[in-house]
């Protein structure tokens, strides 16, 4: 049995200080979606040259690693290993879908994995982590790191529920994953992107586009 890489303090004070953690982590996460949404900056596709990019990476980055920092002392070495494997997951399975044209959205396999595993918090930590690091490779992801961090957040929850120990719970827990994540991700790929980031939110994004209208 694996155990954590420190000994945690189970005590109020450390469950406090965990908690502050995760809602620094959070906010941070939401700060930087807000940001974009509502500055709606037409170079952020142009990677860390642009200063829009240089924010979005800074305030997921902090709230990603905040979050990590809160959870990582409960966690067994196994899943803390299982960590940059589920990130380079996410990218390989995101980078193959993208190429091919196909309308299927794997790119929070991995995501989904640690928060099963992890809890809410590492979920939301991955899927964040997960879209930086694929920022690298495809500028356009990284707006979107916010959608990535409430997919895990929401499979964290739906597992620690158990939700996903009965078979038929686990299909709606992943529609409503889905669709919640549709309705973040919407407002930027209507107001940063133009509603070109993909089909999946085509009808969501085409609303706030006619909301902007009027």
């Amino acid at each position: 049995m694996s155990s954590p890489l420190t000994l945690p303090n189970a005590g109020p004070a450390a469950a406090r200080k965990r908690r502050i953690l995760e809602i620094l982590g959070a906010a941070a996460i939401a700060g930087t979606y807000i940001f974009l949404v509502l500055t709606q900056p037409e170079d952020i596709a142009n990677g860390p040259a642009s200063f829009s990019a240089l924010i979005a990476l800074g305030g997921f980055l902090l709230g990603a690693v905040l979050l990590i920092v809160a959870v990582l002392p409960g966690l067994p070495t196994s899943t803390v290993v299982l960590i940059p494997v589920a990130l380079v997951l996410n990218v390989v399975l995101g980078q193959l879908m993208g190429s091919s044209g196909l309308p299927f959205y794997i790119d929070s396999v991995g995501t989904v994995l640690i928060a099963v595993l992890a809890g809410p918090a590492a979920g939301a930590a991955t899927g964040a982590l997960g879209s930086i690091v694929w920022s690298f490779f495809n500028p356009t992801v990284l707006p979107f790191a916010a959608g990535a961090a409430l997919i895990g957040f929401l499979a964290g929850l739906a597992a620690r529920s158990g939700m996903f120990r009965r078979f038929y719970l686990a299909p709606v827990a992943g529609f409503v994953t889905g669709i919640l994540a549709g309705v973040v991700s919407a407002p930027i790929a209507a107001f940063v992107f133009g509603g070109t980031a993909g089909i999946g939110t085509g009808a969501i994004v085409s609303a706030f586009r006619a909301m902007g209208d009027t």
